[in-house]
């Protein structure tokens, strides 16, 4: 078994084993199923339990597997279509929750200025809000997707959020535009499978990481070090992709790229 800390918020623990207990499988993901205590409760004494799950998380920039994590997501916001909306998540006051609301249009931005003129650049690919029907996402896919030869792949440490499901998906591309060196190969062969719209739901994803960056760089003082700088120069790069992307004249065909050198960053 794995032990994992329920945290602050019992309430979510209880109701987040409860949903996983009950996610049907068999259609493209696993999931750990959680363990009850000999009291009956899924949480206990600050401890929540769930069946441990062979798989590791991928190495992206040896052998990227991203589209093979947005289709487990995919699949899992799928078993996900009809469970009602939890009223915790109007309760959130954390960093996360702040640049999700953010990304999507439900709060103004506080940003440190270092991002403020990435952050235009990135609302400037966003249109008005999608009509795609909300449900509940996984909105942390990245490193929460496990790989084991002949098995599906298995999706861990769910963070519920509630939004269209494509949204989820461009968390991950976003993710790895940002952190993990991919380029905009990866952005044409997302679209490609989710539609030339799929750019506006990365640039809401890319802000979400971006208003959570800021959140915690301000929370630790750390907005003047060398890694702030560098996460500043990471959403630089993020949204020169995206820029480049929308302006292709033809975005069924992968760029040729900026001049050498002009996206090389430390």
């Amino acid at each position: 078994m794995v032990l994992k800390p329920t945290g602050p918020d019992s309430e979510f623990a209880d109701w987040l084993s409860g949903i996983i207990a009950s996610v049907p499988e068999g259609s493209g993901f696993r999931v750990a199923r959680p363990l009850r205590a000999n009291i009956g409760a899924w949480s206990y004494g600050g401890w929540t339990a769930s069946y441990f799950l062979p798989g590791a998380e991928p190495n992206h920039r040896a052998a990227p597997r991203w589209l093979e994590v947005i289709a487990a997501g995919r699949a899992f916001h799928r078993a996900l279509a009809d469970v009602p909306r939890p009223d915790f998540l109007d309760r959130r006051r954390d960093w996360w929750a702040a640049g999700d609301r953010v990304a999507w249009q439900e709060r103004e931005a506080d940003l440190l200025p270092a991002l403020g003129d990435t952050y235009d650049e990135l609302t400037a690919l966003r249109d008005a809000k999608p009509h795609d029907r909300s449900q509940l996402v996984h909105g942390d896919l990245t490193g929460n997707v496990l790989f084991e030869p002949g098995l599906a792949p298995a999706v861990i440490d769910f963070s519920p959020y509630w939004r269209p499901s494509a949204f989820g998906e461009a968390v991950v591309v976003g993710d790895a535009l940002i952190w993990h060196g991919a380029d905009t190969e990866l952005l044409h062969r997302a679209a490609d499978e989710s539609g030339p719209d799929f750019i506006q739901y990365v640039a809401r994803a890319v802000i979400f990481r971006l208003v959570t960056t800021s959140e915690r760089l301000r929370a630790m003082s750390d907005e003047y070090s060398s890694g702030a700088s560098a996460e500043v120069r990471r959403y630089e790069h993020a949204a020169g992709l995206l820029s480049d992307f929308a302006r292709a004249p033809d975005q069924s065909a992968p760029l040729a790229g900026r001049p050498p050198g002009k996206d090389e960053r430390p």
